[in-house]
């Protein structure tokens, strides 16, 4: 599956055609995560710290919805692109995680009733 289309919203900061291309390619790797789900809906926030003149001025946020869950990361770096690369890799630790839970629920649930039909309890 495809990763769906990201809306972006830029605070003190123009949201281009380039970051915008960059997004997609940096997050579709984690469209294999979203195999059969219909409901998904992503937003990403770019937002440039107008107080500093140096250090980690670039935060980007994202909340990516998956069929009414939510997945949440942001990072604030010095480089937009490592903010980017930060909240790709916190999205992907979290779909991950909740697709071993789902895994290992329904594990233990075939494992029940396999027991339950096996000795009829």
């Amino acid at each position: 599956m495809m990763f769906p289309h990201i809306q972006t919203k830029g605070t003190n900061f123009e949201v281009t055609q380039k970051h915008e291309l960059l997004l997609e390619q940096k997050f579709s790797p984690l469209g294999k995560f979203l195999e059969g789900k219909t409901d998904v809906r992503c937003e990403v926030e770019f937002e440039k710290i107008g107080v500093h003149q140096s250090g980690k001025i670039f935060r980007i946020e994202a909340n990516l919805y998956v069929e009414g869950t939510l997945f949440r990361a942001e990072a604030t770096e010095v480089q937009m692109e490592q903010s980017i690369d930060i909240v790709r890799d916190e999205l992907k630790r979290e779909l991950q995680h909740a697709n071993e839970k789902r895994k290992s629920r329904a594990k233990r649930g075939a494992q029940l009733l396999k027991r339950m039909l096996r000795f009829g309890k």
